[in-house]
């Protein structure tokens, strides 16, 4: 089909526009089908992820409140003892990763060695100063390092000596 020469140059920008028309719709089909599922799947992966979620809460408050429940049953059987326990697998799990060791001296009639190199190297403590500490029923812990003490003893010379200097 021939089109006369004065409408051609509109007809081409026609048919230019067209075939643009088509490119963008195809360029928008394109990126439509690339962002749409990976949109669903990361959605669907964020469902699954608070699902477990939930399930792991849910189980773990199931499991809080059974043991809660196992130890209210032997706490009701012997309040005392149960009390002990619960004392002692607290102090337990508290002073599982202190480094200090606690000797516990009632009346102060037991000498106690204690292989202090061999605990703290089983521990995997520091090898060099050691902490001792005493307990004594109904008193707080008394620790006492020996490094420690003497770099407090050390500054509070160096301060005395500076001080010395500036009066001078």
């Amino acid at each position: 089909m021939q089109v006369p020469e004065q409408v051609q140059a509109a007809f081409n920008d026609a048919v230019k526009a067209g075939a643009d028309r088509d490119r963008l719709k195809n360029e928008g089909q394109a990126y439509s089908s690339d962002v749409v599922p990976k949109a669903r799947g990361t959605a669907s992966r964020l469902r699954e992820e608070a699902e477990g979620y939930r399930q792991r809460v849910i189980a773990q408050a199931d499991g809080d409140a059974q043991r809660f429940r196992s130890v209210l049953t032997e706490y009701q059987r012997a309040p005392q003892v149960t009390r002990d326990r619960l004392y002692l697998e607290t102090m337990q799990q508290v002073y599982s990763n202190v480094s200090k060791v606690m000797v516990e001296s009632r009346n102060g009639s037991n000498l106690l060695y204690l292989p202090l190199d061999r605990l703290l190297q089983q521990s995997g403590g520091p090898g060099g100063a050691a902490a001792v500490g005493t307990v004594t029923p109904g008193t707080e812990p008394q620790t006492t390092t020996p490094a420690a003490a003497a770099a407090a003893d050390s500054r509070s010379r160096d301060g005395a000596r500076s001080r010395d200097r500036e009066s001078r």
